[in-house]
């Protein structure tokens, strides 16, 4: 367990890690373009998560996040009470690896949104 608790919170840090760090560098380095920053985190993270799943699947199941720990309890390819364990380690290893993408960026460590997204099209887009 304490292996697997190891790979799920490595992979989970590095992808958030991926994940902040590749929108900032795409806003920084796209120049304005919209559809290039979007590109560029894309790509970065669709192959960063491919990276990590490829190298922490054996180990923890690559799971890196709450809601699919909570699939694979449901589905019965892992035991529940192994999930507080996952979703605990989930969780403080993503603040982690945002913070390193900050650091990483020379960006605040603690950063609050002033954008509004409101609306059932956000909902949706959360669900699916």
């Amino acid at each position: 367990m304490g292996r697997a608790l190891l790979a799920e919170g490595l992979g989970t840090m590095f992808l958030l890690a991926i994940v902040v760090g590749s929108g900032i560098m795409g806003e920084q380095l796209a120049g304005g373009n919209v559809a290039l920053a979007l590109l560029a985190n894309s790509l970065a993270t669709g192959l960063g998560l491919a990276v990590l799943i490829f190298l922490f699947a054996p180990l923890s199941g690559a799971h890196f996040n709450p809601a699919v720990t909570l699939v694979f309890c449901l589905q019965g390819a892992m035991p529940w009470r192994r999930a507080p364990a996952y979703i605990g380690i989930q969780i403080a290893a993503g603040i982690i690896g945002v913070w390193l993408a900050h650091g990483m960026f020379a960006e605040p460590w603690l950063q609050l949104s002033t954008t509004q997204r409101p609306g059932g099209a956000l909902m949706l887009s959360e669900i699916v």
